[in-house]
């Protein structure tokens, strides 16, 4: 039994590797946005384990350090970019129900900083167009977009998105990134200017098909996609995978990188860039 579930790990290897290699592959540059032959230090939602996450007063942690974050997206009910990672309200604010169902009224008067420490109690909700004001000008973006519960407004979600860094005059100071292809896609027909980065994960308990997860993680979307950067999960990585998008001209950056060891480990893979939740542990690390 073992013999034959190694020959067929093998097999489905050989040929990840196989359909990885035929995928449509045609990343552009982004020195303008992370410079090469360097690990870039890049704050999870901010700085999740030193300050709320998605939150102004997170945001400060990694660009105070220097460094740009990664934050999430999605729609208000009317239609406005709520930096906000899940679906709903309750996690991380003081309000409940469907980000996608509230109002932007409502949401921009809760609290999203008491459920971290009680010294960020009032620390409110913010839009896309209010980080971007602030950190815009000083440090790289990585703009996640949530795809949607309701796959048709994919569309107007890119849209609201893209139009909110073309405001503020960001095209070329942003990377755009999600899981989903067909959202990447939307972004590229909205403004093609705007690098984007495809999300790739283990997916493990993800609520996806074989054949979802296969064709996701080998890039099997890339011509609707067309990705300039690769973000991966750590655990998906592997020196060789590394090397191989690395001739293919990806950058590739992993998350959720936290422990010292694997800090180490990815940079001396070469990866061009650590999402973490402590910025300050991977400056030292990186040091």
């Amino acid at each position: 039994m073992r013999l034959v579930r190694r020959l067929l790990l093998s097999i489905a290897a050989g040929l990840s590797t196989l359909f990885t290699a035929c995928a449509w592959h045609g990343p552009r540059s982004v020195d303008h946005l992370y410079a090469p032959d360097e690990v870039h230090i890049i704050g999870h939602r901010g700085a999740r384990e030193l300050a709320p996450e998605n939150t102004l007063a997170g945001f400060r942690v990694p660009a105070d350090l220097g460094y740009g974050f990664e934050l999430d997206v999605m729609l208000s009910s009317d239609g406005v970019c709520v930096v906000i990672h899940d679906d709903e309200l309750d996690r991380t604010t003081s309000g409940t129900g469907f980000v996608d169902e509230v109002p932007w009224s409502t949401i921009q008067t809760l609290d999203a900083g008491t459920h971290f420490a009680t010294r960020f109690a009032g620390e409110p909700v913010p839009d896309l167009s209010t980080v971007l004001v602030e950190f815009g000008s000083k440090v790289v973006i990585d703009i996640e977009i949530k795809s949607p519960r309701d796959k048709s407004t994919r569309a107007a979600l890119a849209a609201a998105v893209v139009g909110e860094v073309e405001r503020a005059a960001l095209v070329d100071r942003v990377l755009i990134t999600s899981f989903d292809p067909f959202l990447l896609e939307e972004v590229r027909l909205a403004n093609a200017e705007i690098r984007r980065g495809q999300l790739l994960g283990s997916f493990t308990g993800a609520d996806l098909s074989f054949v979802e997860k296969y064709v996701l993680k080998n890039l099997l979307l890339n011509k609707r996609a067309q990705p300039d950067v690769l973000a991966a999960e750590s655990a998906f990585l592997s020196a060789g995978y590394v090397r191989r998008m690395h001739k293919k001209g990806y950058r590739v950056l992993a998350w959720t990188v936290n422990d010292e060891a694997e800090m180490r480990e990815l940079a001396s893979w070469g990866v061009d860039g650590l999402i973490t939740d402590r910025p300050d542990v991977a400056t030292e690390v990186l040091r």
